[in-house]
């Protein structure tokens, strides 16, 4: 049975989004290093595919193919890409497999299924689905040391409180925090 591990950047307050288009730019490259890198690829595990939403798969694809030979890339180029999307013709950047239309149950046949352990690398929208769902085994949240105040944060203010069980932490040199999380279902109300 495979493991779904989510994957989040995220500010001391709560924001993730990080792409060009964001008011703040890339906030997150300052805080980049090898040993980072290192460190968050040694979290993946030595072997893993990714479920991602369209809109990440779009945003890695362009990216990720013309990166360079390096480890972290060469993981990510060769991993499957399971993808969520309604237009899965337009699929360039393999391995990849779309969802198809019931992500939900797709996902649990996936994760049922034998294979290394699925990452969740950005896909608020995904995210949010699997957690909503009691998919995910684990949450991990790189986070940062900036607060932006405003931007697209992990899960909407409709999301249901979820248990979380501390697991383990590392620091970067930069000053980020990985922890690690397991998911331990919804959390009752007090």
């Amino acid at each position: 049975m495979r493991k779904i591990r989510i994957f989040e950047h995220i500010s001391l307050d709560g924001i993730i989004e990080h792409d060009k288009d964001y008011a703040y730019g890339e906030w997150t490259t300052p805080y980049r290093s090898a040993e980072g890198a290192e460190m968050l690829l040694k979290s993946y595990g030595p072997d893993f595919d990714l479920l991602l939403g369209r809109h990440t798969y779009d945003l890695f694809s362009s990216f990720w193919p013309n990166a360079g030979r390096f480890p972290m890339a060469d993981a990510i180029n060769s991993a499957t890409k399971f993808t969520v999307t309604h237009r899965p013709e337009s699929l360039r950047w393999g391995p990849v497999k779309s969802l198809g239309e019931n992500v939900t149950d797709e996902v649990r046949k996936l994760k049922s299924g034998e294979g290394p352990d699925l990452i969740v690398i950005g896909s608020s929208t995904l995210t949010s689905l699997l957690l909503a769902h009691g998919l995910a085994d684990e949450v991990v949240l790189i986070t940062y040391p900036v607060l932006l105040g405003q931007g697209k944060r992990l899960l909407s203010d409709q999301f249901s409180a979820q248990k979380l069980v501390f697991a383990d932490s590392k620091i970067t040199p930069t000053g980020l925090f990985i922890n690690t999380y397991r998911c331990e279902g919804t959390l009752g109300k007090a």
